[in-house]
């Protein structure tokens, strides 16, 4: 199984990147990026590219591929709806849309989050802007199945690159593997969220829609 992977170097897509890289049915993962992971691997290739509103000139990297696991987002702190709606929504769909079309069959899952507004209608901007995001993918013609975490507990070296997320993981760590462990309807991991891709990838999901607790179940 070939794999696309965007956002590898932020804390959820460096889970993801490190079960793929152990996963037997994975041959080979391509890792798209601004600039180097810092890491290498026989399976890894990274495929440098800037503009993220526009895959065309590396469209013909992304062929052939079975899956497409997109990890890449941001806070809304710091960042004005503009850029938000460009980075969530903008980029998502450039990317779906290059992979898509040269890869008939493709599944492609989304990390979206606990609390995205289905409706478009709700009043938390960033809600609206990931519920607007989602049903344009599931629009799409492709397998595409949206991941729904709540709190995500870092795995196997898996760091955040904002500090104050930072802080709070070290905060609570204490706390963390008993949250993954007795309440799966709000907590997971990023190594659950690695696995459970790969299981969508092979299988299909039980739906489109998957909350922490289905990510869980997978």
């Amino acid at each position: 199984m070939k794999v696309i992977l965007f956002g590898a170097s932020g804390m959820v897509g460096q889970g993801v990147l490190r079960e793929c890289l152990l996963d037997a049915d994975v041959t080979e993962v391509v890792a798209v990026a601004r600039g180097p992971l810092g890491r290498s691997d026989p399976k890894l290739r990274q495929v440098f590219h800037d503009d993220f509103t526009d895959f065309t000139a590396v469209a013909g990297e992304l062929s052939g591929a079975d899956a497409c696991f997109y990890c890449l987002g941001v806070s809304t702190a710091g960042h004005s709806p503009a850029d938000y709606t460009r980075i969530t929504y903008d980029c998502t769909l450039a990317a779906a849309r290059t992979v898509a079309a040269g890869n008939p069959g493709l599944t492609f899952t989304y990390v979206s989050g606990e609390g995205t507004d289905s409706t478009e209608q709700g009043r938390t901007g960033w809600a609206r802007v990931k519920g607007r995001t989602e049903n344009a993918l599931l629009a799409m013609d492709m397998r595409a199945y949206m991941f729904r975490p709540g709190f995500i507990q870092p795995m196997y070296g898996a760091v955040s690159k904002v500090r104050l997320y930072r802080v709070m993981y070290t905060l609570l760590r204490p706390l963390t593997a008993g949250l993954v462990r007795f309440a799966p309807g709000i907590a997971t991991t990023t190594q659950q969220l690695g696995l459970a891709m790969l299981r969508v990838a092979r299988e299909g999901g039980p739906k489109r829609v998957l909350e922490s607790r289905d990510i869980a179940a997978l």
